[in-house]
């Protein structure tokens, strides 16, 4: 199998395998609105939006048009944009594919997620060199836990992190 062509996250065009159009009614707006409604009111967004959204749809062109229109985006736009990780056909998918990610989420190390989650966030906000820096020291701090040994003997036992009792945090 050959890999899929590199392409532009916004490119609505097909991808071979991937069902296009996303198999979801195209008139779905995404909730709240991604387009920073600001400019309708005579104010500039000023809630970080015109600073991560460029970076998030790596797109100047299209975080100018939505900023200065304040046109609302759909959700099939929006998943091809990469500012959604999954488009549901109804509020019940949408649950389900939620409570599934809760799940996943909650089965691992509180002290894991809580520090992968500031990394990602100073990630985004910092360059590679800074982050990595960052997430060195934070690492540091936290392997006084608990949960890196007992997440490691369940690795070994060929168990999940399902199966472990975490720390509380």
């Amino acid at each position: 199998m050959s890999p899929r062509p590199l392409r532009h996250p916004c490119d609505l065009t097909d991808v071979p395998g991937t069902p296009w159009p996303p198999r979801v009614p195209s008139r779905v707006p995404v909730s709240p609105p991604v387009s920073p409604q600001e400019v309708d009111m005579g104010l500039a967004a000023d809630v970080g939006t015109l600073q991560r959204l460029p970076k998030i749809v790596g797109s100047q062109s299209l975080v100018n048009e939505l900023a200065l229109t304040a046109r609302r985006m759909m959700a099939p736009e929006a998943h091809s944009c990469g500012l959604v990780s999954r488009v549901f056909p109804d509020k019940a998918a949408l649950l389900g594919g939620a409570l599934e990610v809760a799940v996943a989420v909650a089965a691992r190390s509180p002290v894991a997620v809580q520090g992968t989650k500031a990394n990602l966030l100073y990630a985004r906000d910092h360059p590679v060199p800074e982050g990595l820096r960052y997430v060195a020291t934070w690492n540091m701090a936290m392997l006084q836990t608990e949960d890196i040994p007992r997440a490691v003997g369940a690795a070994l036992d060929k168990k999940g992190p399902e199966d472990v009792t975490f720390a509380r945090l």
